[in-house]
């Protein structure tokens, strides 16, 4: 079996991984590559193969990073079918329709201060209909059962814990010498312990693993901690009267802030200011949540006791049309504005951004990782000009940073993860490619692998193909 990484090698954008045994090819996850515009049209447009010549795309779960290129697969010429979870099919209804939106709308406002500066066009990646022929290739299955999809291919969804639906792929694949082998992509790997959604499970008899590395080298801030360090960050910023603009992926990040806002609302701890969720993906995600109890962890499914709606209260406002979402440009006082994309590369929240960026009694605070390149990462690293739209601006904001929210394991929940597997697949475990991270972070996670274990651990570079016999 071949194994080619064309996508989150050495970065944490645009998941693409393709397998090929038996003349049959595979991909693992299909998605959107973020980060400067030019880039972002360079290494989306192009695939490793033919879109055709691939039978079936499997997703771990359904952040764009992950789906978000699938309608631009479709469009250039798949014709198979894509698995993923029940919960993940219903996000990615969701997500790839309002990205398909989201593209042409910010393609046109691009497109008018281009044609001041006598540029040329640019074209969105895909269309809304693209998104639609996409997801009828949808099929999906839930967790635990395994499903055979293609020549010498079958498969299982583990909970990873990351989102709602996100799994980990533990894959069967008959090798072109006949002999089977079990392989698992961690997809992207949760950290345990939260409130809404389940620990990540352990895979077992595992051979080769495929496994994410975004906090390969950092340990995040302990996740008891967080509720108190968001009431804080708010009430300081609302005591000066300003803003709290907090970028936040419509699917998780957003949720779980708002059960977080929730819990501080009914304790009585949250300044008595608006709060506002400034995006119509995040609203209709939150209704996919509500959909999906089967995916909570005990303590939400207790708060649910209690609490017939742990994603709403009294100062929370769920912003959809465009026009008041214009209006909370002009918005006086204090107030939270909680919009997407979480990585500031999209959507209503640059709008915020270009409006607040330059006042100091306002705060954006971030609360998911940044992808090196990205506007989000920019404004973490300190930069006082930084573009939006096109245009330069001032950045004299305070920026903070909750890096506790990410739904992503860090350095210690890592490890703990790779003990466990090894512990339930002992010397089956050969080889583990670290993927979904920077160097920076992938390095030190790979020695410290080396150093515990007698595996193999390889840090795939963009389009680098490995032979498993």
């Amino acid at each position: 079996m071949k194994i080619t990484f064309w996508g989150a090698a050495q970065t944490t954008t645009g998941s693409f991984h393709l397998l090929e045994t038996r003349g049959t090819k595979v991909a693992l996850d299909c998605g959107l590559f973020q980060g400067r515009r030019s880039e972002f049209y360079e290494r989306n447009q192009s695939f490793p193969c033919p879109p055709k010549d691939v039978e079936t795309v499997i997703f771990s779960h359904a952040h764009i990073d992950h789906i978000g290129n699938f309608p631009n697969f479709v469009r250039q010429g798949f014709n198979g079918r894509a698995f993923a979870t029940h919960a993940t099919m219903d996000l990615a209804r969701a997500l790839l329709l309002d990205s398909a939106f989201i593209q042409q709308k910010d393609t046109e406002f691009v497109n008018k201060k281009r044609k001041k500066r006598d540029l040329p066009p640019v074209e969105p990646l895909y269309l809304v209909e693209d998104a639609e022929k996409a997801l009828e290739m949808f099929v999906g299955i839930g967790y635990y059962k395994w499903f055979c999809f293609a020549e010498g291919f079958c498969g299982k969804f583990l909970d990873a814990g990351h989102i709602l639906g996100s799994a980990q792929v533990e894959l069967d694949v008959k090798l072109d010498n006949g002999r089977d082998h079990r392989l698992v992509f961690s997809g992207d790997i949760g950290r345990g312990g939260r409130e809404i959604l389940r620990d990540p499970e352990t895979p077992s008899e595992v051979e080769t693993l495929i496994l994410e590395s975004t906090y390969g080298n950092r340990v995040s801030e302990p996740t008891a901690n967080l509720r108190e360090s968001l009431r804080v960050i708010v009430e300081r910023v609302a005591a000066r009267g300003g803003k709290t603009i907090i970028p936040a992926f419509s699917v998780g990040r957003t949720q779980e802030i708002v059960y977080q806002l929730n819990n501080l609302f009914n304790e009585g701890k949250l300044p008595r200011i608006p709060i506002y969720v400034d995006s119509p993906l995040s609203a209709n995600v939150t209704e996919i949540f509500r959909k999906h109890p089967e995916c909570f962890n005990l303590p939400t499914v207790e708060a649910l006791r209690s609490d017939d709606d742990v994603f709403g209260f009294a100062s929370l406002t769920y912003i959809r049309n465009v026009q008041e979402s214009m209006a909370l440009n002009n918005h006086n006082g204090p107030c939270v504005i909680i919009s997407s994309s979480g990585m500031c590369e999209a959507g209503r929240i640059l709008h915020h951004l270009r409006n607040s960026v330059h006042d100091k009694r306002n705060c954006v605070l971030f609360v998911g990782y940044q992808a090196e390149n990205t506007l989000g990462r920019r404004l973490i690293d300190g930069e006082k000009r930084v573009k939006i739209f096109g245009e330069d601006h001032i950045v004299q904001c305070e920026i903070q940073s909750l890096q506790g929210f990410s739904g992503h394991a860090d350095m210690n929940e890592l490890h703990d993860y790779v003990f466990r597997v090894h512990a339930r697949s002992g010397n089956l475990l050969q080889r583990i490619f670290l993927v979904h991270g920077e160097p920076e972070a992938q390095e030190p996670f790979a020695e410290w692998i080396r150093t515990h274990f007698d595996v193999k651990v390889v840090v795939p570079k963009r389009g680098e193909t490995f032979e498993i016999t």
